[in-house]
């Protein structure tokens, strides 16, 4: 995002603080846990601002990168910078939450933050790669009943990409929120999970659900032991687990075209908070 985009939102946001009755926008200041997709450390620095001095802003992205100014000389120096603090570190346009003493967060612009997205034409143009804008790489997998699959066959359906391993403590920590965003997606066409191990075989990561009393949408990525660190393409060849996956858990959403919309590494704290986005993205995205 350039830097006089940033000064539009920082400009809109204060004019918006400015007309606002302050009864209308302040309820929500001091309530940490209504900021999405903050992790612990967000939400130690959410407390921060809330307790700061002089002209301030909190800035937030999807995934949950977050950077704020305070002290600042007006509200819009102190916007201006938390935008371009929190852009410099995140790949997902940043928007205001908060800023001086009231909340200007705008839910339905959040929703849609994951776009603008690619008609056909432009997709298929885009290079293959694990980076917001590119096409994902097409790999092989297996049903549960062993039927052959790709992911360029799910085309026309947002995918949510999960690699885990039941080795795996953080993996095995994110399985219950995996489940609950599973169940809140159940009755959506548009959107689903494929959840592939890594570094195991099959059988015991459907062990490992079933011990934790799970159901969950478990993919054969086609890995057998803890040295078989390859995934397979449907073009022919491999691809190395750890080159879209520095640690795992890591989980990529791609859209309609299969062109990736978001990436996170690590595990979730709260996936139902990205059912707006993922909704927005089931709607809007495969034109």
């Amino acid at each position: 995002m350039r830097t006089s985009s940033l000064m539009v939102l920082s400009f809109i946001a204060t004019t918006l603080l400015a007309l606002t009755p302050p009864s209308a926008l302040a309820s929500n200041l001091q309530n940490v846990e209504s900021v999405p997709h903050l992790d612990a450390g967000g939400k130690d620095a959410y407390r921060a601002f809330i307790t700061s001095r002089g002209h301030r802003a909190f800035a937030i992205a999807p995934g949950g990168m977050w950077s704020w100014k305070g002290e600042e000389s007006s509200a819009g120096a102190a916007s201006e910078e938390a935008l371009q603090s929190c852009q410099f570190e995140s790949e997902q346009p940043c928007v205001l939450y908060a800023v001086d003493d009231r909340v200007v967060f705008d839910k339905q612009n959040w929703a849609s933050l994951w776009g603008p997205y690619l008609s056909r034409a432009e997709a298929s143009s885009k290079a293959t790669g694990a980076e917001r804008g590119k096409r994902f790489y097409d790999i092989k997998f297996k049903d549960a009943s062993g039927k052959a699959l790709k992911l360029s066959e799910l085309r026309g359906i947002v995918t949510i990409v999960h690699f885990w391993g039941s080795w795996c403590p953080p993996c095995q920590r994110e399985l219950p929120e995996l489940q609950r965003l599973h169940q809140a997606l159940n009755k959506s066409g548009d959107i689903k999970m494929v959840l592939l191990q890594v570094r195991e075989d099959f059988a015991t990561s459907k062990l490992a659900v079933k011990r934790h009393r799970l159901k969950l949408p478990l993919y054969d990525s086609g890995a057998q032991a803890k040295s078989d660190d390859k995934l397979q393409l449907a073009g022919g060849g491999t691809l190395k687990d750890r080159d879209i996956a520095a640690v795992f858990p890591t989980t990529y959403v791609l859209d309609k075209h299969g062109i990736v919309l978001f990436s996170h590494v690590g595990p979730v704290s709260d996936w139902q908070g990205y059912l707006p986005l993922l909704k927005d993205a089931a709607t809007r995205s495969g034109k």
